[in-house]
Protein backbone atom coordinates (compact mmCIF):
# COMPACT_ATOMS: atom_id res chain seq x y z
CA UNK A 1 0.00 0.00 0.00
CA UNK A 2 1.48 3.35 -1.00
CA UNK A 3 1.96 6.22 1.41
CA UNK A 4 -0.76 8.74 0.60
CA UNK A 5 1.26 11.88 1.35
CA UNK A 6 3.48 13.38 -1.31
CA UNK A 7 5.87 16.33 -0.93
CA UNK A 8 6.58 18.96 -3.59
CA UNK A 9 8.67 22.12 -3.43
CA UNK A 10 9.58 25.18 -5.41
CA UNK A 11 13.04 25.11 -6.97
CA UNK A 12 14.66 27.15 -4.20
CA UNK A 13 13.48 24.76 -1.47
CA UNK A 14 14.39 21.40 -2.94
CA UNK A 15 16.88 20.91 -0.10
CA UNK A 16 14.02 20.85 2.43
CA UNK A 17 11.90 18.64 0.18
CA UNK A 18 14.68 16.05 -0.03
CA UNK A 19 15.33 16.08 3.71
CA UNK A 20 11.65 15.74 4.58
CA UNK A 21 11.11 12.93 2.10
CA UNK A 22 14.17 11.14 3.52
CA UNK A 23 13.06 11.45 7.16
CA UNK A 24 9.33 10.79 6.63
CA UNK A 25 9.47 8.18 3.88
CA UNK A 26 6.88 10.15 1.89
CA UNK A 27 7.14 10.33 -1.87
CA UNK A 28 8.98 13.23 -3.53
CA UNK A 29 6.85 14.90 -6.16
CA UNK A 30 8.55 15.75 -9.44
CA UNK A 31 8.13 18.96 -11.38
CA UNK A 32 9.72 19.82 -14.71
CA UNK A 33 10.77 23.47 -14.83
CA UNK A 34 12.37 25.47 -17.61
CA UNK A 35 12.39 29.05 -18.90
CA UNK A 36 11.43 30.26 -22.32
CA UNK A 37 13.71 32.79 -24.09
CA UNK A 38 11.49 35.70 -23.00
CA UNK A 39 11.80 34.67 -19.33
CA UNK A 40 8.40 33.01 -19.01
CA UNK A 41 8.52 29.96 -16.75
CA UNK A 42 7.29 26.53 -17.85
CA UNK A 43 6.17 24.06 -15.18
CA UNK A 44 4.83 20.55 -15.57
CA UNK A 45 3.81 18.36 -12.63
CA UNK A 46 5.08 14.86 -13.45
CA UNK A 47 3.78 12.94 -10.41
CA UNK A 48 0.08 12.10 -10.10
CA UNK A 49 -1.61 13.79 -7.14
CA UNK A 50 -5.18 12.58 -7.66
CA UNK A 51 -6.73 11.80 -4.25
CA UNK A 52 -3.35 12.35 -2.57
CA UNK A 53 -2.49 14.45 0.49
CA UNK A 54 -0.10 17.05 -0.90
CA UNK A 55 2.58 19.04 0.92
CA UNK A 56 4.11 21.99 -0.94
CA UNK A 57 7.19 23.77 0.45
CA UNK A 58 8.19 27.20 -0.77
CA UNK A 59 9.19 30.56 0.64
CA UNK A 60 8.08 33.91 -0.74
CA UNK A 61 11.70 35.03 -1.03
CA UNK A 62 10.97 37.06 -4.16
CA UNK A 63 7.96 37.92 -6.30
CA UNK A 64 9.05 35.29 -8.84
CA UNK A 65 9.24 32.64 -6.11
CA UNK A 66 5.82 33.69 -4.79
CA UNK A 67 4.26 33.23 -8.22
CA UNK A 68 6.02 29.88 -8.66
CA UNK A 69 4.52 28.78 -5.34
CA UNK A 70 1.04 30.04 -6.28
CA UNK A 71 1.11 28.43 -9.74
CA UNK A 72 2.19 25.07 -8.33
CA UNK A 73 -0.36 25.11 -5.51
CA UNK A 74 -3.18 26.12 -7.86
CA UNK A 75 -2.29 23.33 -10.29
CA UNK A 76 -1.86 20.65 -7.61
CA UNK A 77 -5.37 21.27 -6.28
CA UNK A 78 -6.79 21.48 -9.81
CA UNK A 79 -5.20 18.09 -10.58
CA UNK A 80 -7.14 16.44 -7.75
CA UNK A 81 -5.09 16.82 -4.56
CA UNK A 82 -7.25 15.68 -1.65
CA UNK A 83 -5.63 18.15 0.77
CA UNK A 84 -2.95 20.84 0.60
CA UNK A 85 -0.44 21.74 3.30
CA UNK A 86 1.43 24.84 2.16
CA UNK A 87 4.66 25.14 4.17
CA UNK A 88 6.23 28.62 3.95
CA UNK A 89 9.55 28.66 5.85
CA UNK A 90 10.08 32.36 5.12
CA UNK A 91 7.23 34.78 4.44
CA UNK A 92 9.10 37.61 2.79
CA UNK A 93 6.59 40.44 2.99
CA UNK A 94 6.20 40.82 6.74
CA UNK A 95 8.12 44.12 6.80
CA UNK A 96 5.30 45.84 4.88
CA UNK A 97 2.55 44.43 7.08
CA UNK A 98 0.88 47.79 7.56
CA UNK A 99 0.89 51.25 6.02
CA UNK A 100 2.48 54.20 7.81
CA UNK A 101 2.22 56.81 5.05
CA UNK A 102 -0.82 57.49 2.91
CA UNK A 103 -0.84 55.39 -0.23
CA UNK A 104 1.64 52.73 0.92
CA UNK A 105 0.84 49.26 -0.40
CA UNK A 106 0.52 46.64 2.35
CA UNK A 107 2.35 43.90 0.50
CA UNK A 108 1.93 41.30 3.24
CA UNK A 109 -1.83 41.66 2.87
CA UNK A 110 -1.89 41.51 -0.93
CA UNK A 111 0.34 38.41 -0.97
CA UNK A 112 -1.76 36.69 1.71
CA UNK A 113 -4.84 37.52 -0.38
CA UNK A 114 -3.19 35.98 -3.44
CA UNK A 115 -2.36 32.74 -1.62
CA UNK A 116 -5.90 32.67 -0.22
CA UNK A 117 -7.16 32.41 -3.80
CA UNK A 118 -5.61 28.97 -4.29
CA UNK A 119 -8.64 26.70 -4.90
CA UNK A 120 -9.73 24.79 -1.81
CA UNK A 121 -8.99 21.07 -1.85
CA UNK A 122 -11.71 18.71 -0.66
CA UNK A 123 -10.11 18.51 2.81
CA UNK A 124 -9.15 22.19 2.85
CA UNK A 125 -5.91 24.17 2.61
CA UNK A 126 -3.58 24.99 5.49
CA UNK A 127 -0.73 27.51 5.32
CA UNK A 128 2.12 27.15 7.83
CA UNK A 129 4.21 30.28 8.45
CA UNK A 130 7.42 30.21 10.48
CA UNK A 131 8.51 32.89 13.00
CA UNK A 132 6.76 35.82 11.37
CA UNK A 133 8.27 39.26 11.83
CA UNK A 134 4.85 40.46 12.95
CA UNK A 135 2.00 38.52 14.55
CA UNK A 136 -0.69 40.18 12.43
CA UNK A 137 0.09 38.52 9.08
CA UNK A 138 -2.09 35.37 9.58
CA UNK A 139 -5.16 37.60 9.86
CA UNK A 140 -4.68 38.70 6.24
CA UNK A 141 -5.50 35.23 4.90
CA UNK A 142 -9.10 34.83 3.80
CA UNK A 143 -11.77 32.31 2.91
CA UNK A 144 -11.19 28.62 3.61
CA UNK A 145 -7.40 28.98 3.86
CA UNK A 146 -6.35 28.26 7.44
CA UNK A 147 -3.07 29.94 8.48
CA UNK A 148 -0.93 28.49 11.28
CA UNK A 149 1.95 30.41 12.87
CA UNK A 150 4.77 28.01 13.77
CA UNK A 151 7.57 28.91 16.16
CA UNK A 152 11.17 27.73 15.81
CA UNK A 153 11.72 28.03 19.56
CA UNK A 154 12.99 24.42 20.03
CA UNK A 155 15.57 24.89 17.26
CA UNK A 156 16.66 28.30 18.59
CA UNK A 157 17.04 26.96 22.13
CA UNK A 158 19.10 24.03 20.89
CA UNK A 159 21.36 26.39 18.93
CA UNK A 160 21.95 28.56 22.01
CA UNK A 161 22.81 25.55 24.16
CA UNK A 162 25.27 24.30 21.57
CA UNK A 163 27.04 27.66 21.55
CA UNK A 164 27.33 28.39 25.27
CA UNK A 165 25.79 25.60 27.34
CA UNK A 166 23.74 27.08 30.18
CA UNK A 167 25.88 30.10 31.06
CA UNK A 168 24.96 33.04 28.84
CA UNK A 169 22.73 36.09 28.54
CA UNK A 170 20.12 35.99 25.79
CA UNK A 171 19.87 39.43 24.21
CA UNK A 172 17.88 41.22 21.53
CA UNK A 173 18.82 43.93 19.08
CA UNK A 174 16.16 46.32 20.40
CA UNK A 175 13.26 46.67 22.80
CA UNK A 176 10.81 45.68 20.06
CA UNK A 177 11.78 42.01 20.40
CA UNK A 178 12.23 42.17 24.18
CA UNK A 179 9.08 40.23 25.13
CA UNK A 180 9.86 37.35 22.79
CA UNK A 181 13.49 37.19 23.95
CA UNK A 182 12.40 37.40 27.60
CA UNK A 183 10.03 34.46 27.07
CA UNK A 184 12.78 32.46 25.40
CA UNK A 185 15.26 33.33 28.16
CA UNK A 186 12.78 32.23 30.83
CA UNK A 187 12.29 28.89 29.08
CA UNK A 188 16.06 28.35 29.15
CA UNK A 189 16.45 29.70 32.69
CA UNK A 190 18.96 32.39 31.67
CA UNK A 191 18.90 36.19 31.95
CA UNK A 192 17.60 38.35 29.13
CA UNK A 193 18.80 41.75 27.93
CA UNK A 194 17.90 44.34 25.34
CA UNK A 195 19.11 47.73 24.22
CA UNK A 196 17.25 51.06 24.18
CA UNK A 197 17.56 53.13 21.01
CA UNK A 198 17.01 56.76 20.11
CA UNK A 199 16.23 57.58 16.51
CA UNK A 200 18.49 60.34 15.17
CA UNK A 201 17.20 60.37 11.60
CA UNK A 202 15.14 58.23 9.24
CA UNK A 203 17.82 55.55 8.88
CA UNK A 204 20.08 56.21 11.86
CA UNK A 205 19.64 55.21 15.49
CA UNK A 206 21.76 55.61 18.60
CA UNK A 207 21.87 53.10 21.46
CA UNK A 208 21.32 54.86 24.78
CA UNK A 209 21.33 52.07 27.38
CA UNK A 210 21.19 48.32 28.08
CA UNK A 211 18.55 46.69 30.29
CA UNK A 212 20.81 44.18 32.08
CA UNK A 213 24.37 43.74 33.35
CA UNK A 214 26.36 41.76 30.78
CA UNK A 215 29.86 42.27 32.23
CA UNK A 216 31.95 39.10 32.00
CA UNK A 217 29.13 37.27 30.23
CA UNK A 218 28.75 35.34 27.00
CA UNK A 219 25.98 37.23 25.16
CA UNK A 220 23.90 35.50 22.50
CA UNK A 221 21.88 37.97 20.46
CA UNK A 222 18.67 36.59 18.97
CA UNK A 223 16.93 38.32 16.08
CA UNK A 224 14.12 36.73 14.10
CA UNK A 225 15.64 38.03 10.86
CA UNK A 226 19.11 39.19 9.84
CA UNK A 227 19.21 41.17 6.61
CA UNK A 228 22.15 43.55 6.19
CA UNK A 229 23.37 43.03 9.76
CA UNK A 230 23.49 46.74 10.65
CA UNK A 231 21.23 46.57 13.72
CA UNK A 232 22.92 43.39 14.87
CA UNK A 233 26.40 44.91 14.70
CA UNK A 234 25.30 48.07 16.54
CA UNK A 235 23.74 46.00 19.31
CA UNK A 236 26.80 43.76 19.57
CA UNK A 237 29.07 46.80 19.84
CA UNK A 238 26.94 48.13 22.71
CA UNK A 239 27.05 44.78 24.55
CA UNK A 240 30.81 44.59 24.02
CA UNK A 241 31.33 48.10 25.38
CA UNK A 242 29.17 47.11 28.38
CA UNK A 243 31.62 44.32 29.21
CA UNK A 244 30.44 41.19 27.36
CA UNK A 245 33.39 38.81 26.93
CA UNK A 246 32.00 36.86 23.98
CA UNK A 247 29.13 37.48 21.56
CA UNK A 248 27.31 35.19 19.14
CA UNK A 249 24.16 35.66 17.08
CA UNK A 250 21.25 33.32 16.44
CA UNK A 251 18.49 33.96 13.92
CA UNK A 252 15.56 32.14 12.39
CA UNK A 253 15.75 33.80 8.99
CA UNK A 254 19.27 34.41 7.67
CA UNK A 255 18.90 36.58 4.56
CA UNK A 256 22.33 38.26 4.73
CA UNK A 257 21.50 40.80 2.04
CA UNK A 258 24.09 43.19 0.61
CA UNK A 259 27.09 41.20 1.90
CA UNK A 260 25.53 41.19 5.35
CA UNK A 261 27.37 38.09 6.54
CA UNK A 262 30.74 39.47 5.46
CA UNK A 263 30.04 42.70 7.35
CA UNK A 264 29.09 40.78 10.49
CA UNK A 265 32.25 38.68 10.30
CA UNK A 266 34.47 41.68 9.48
CA UNK A 267 33.20 43.54 12.56
CA UNK A 268 35.26 41.15 14.70
CA UNK A 269 32.53 41.16 17.35
CA UNK A 270 31.11 37.68 16.88
CA UNK A 271 32.32 34.20 17.69
CA UNK A 272 29.81 32.73 15.26
CA UNK A 273 26.35 33.12 13.74
CA UNK A 274 23.72 30.37 13.73
CA UNK A 275 20.71 30.43 11.40
CA UNK A 276 17.98 27.97 10.51
CA UNK A 277 17.68 26.88 6.88
CA UNK A 278 14.40 28.75 6.41
CA UNK A 279 16.02 30.87 3.68
CA UNK A 280 18.19 29.47 0.85
CA UNK A 281 20.80 32.21 1.37
CA UNK A 282 21.77 30.74 4.74
CA UNK A 283 22.18 27.29 3.19
CA UNK A 284 24.42 28.66 0.43
CA UNK A 285 26.58 30.73 2.80
CA UNK A 286 27.07 28.23 5.63
CA UNK A 287 30.60 27.46 6.76
CA UNK A 288 32.85 27.72 9.80
CA UNK A 289 31.47 31.12 10.82
CA UNK A 290 27.83 30.59 9.81
CA UNK A 291 26.31 27.39 11.17
CA UNK A 292 22.95 26.22 9.87
CA UNK A 293 20.32 24.19 11.72
CA UNK A 294 17.47 22.50 9.90
CA UNK A 295 13.80 23.24 10.52
CA UNK A 296 12.79 19.99 8.82
CA UNK A 297 11.89 18.34 12.13
CA UNK A 298 9.45 21.18 12.96
CA UNK A 299 7.72 20.78 9.61
CA UNK A 300 7.81 16.98 9.83
CA UNK A 301 5.83 17.10 13.09
CA UNK A 302 3.12 19.18 11.43
CA UNK A 303 3.05 17.06 8.28
CA UNK A 304 2.69 13.83 10.23
CA UNK A 305 0.04 15.42 12.48
CA UNK A 306 -2.30 16.32 9.60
Amino acid sequence: MRVNKIIFSTQAYQYLQKELCHTTGFECGEVEVKNFPDGERYQRILTSVDCREVVLIGGTISDADTLELFDLAYSLVSMGAESLLLMIPYFGYATMERSVKKGEVVTAKTRAFLLSKIPASSMGNRVFLLDLHTEGVPYYFEGKTRPVHLYAKPTIMEACREIAGNDFVLASTDAGRAKWVESLANDMNVNGAFVFKRRISGDETQITSISADVRGKYVIIYDDMIRTGGSLINAARAYKEAGATKIAAVTTHGLFSKDGLEKIKASGLFECVVSTDSHPNAVQLQGDFLRVKSIASLFRQEIEKH
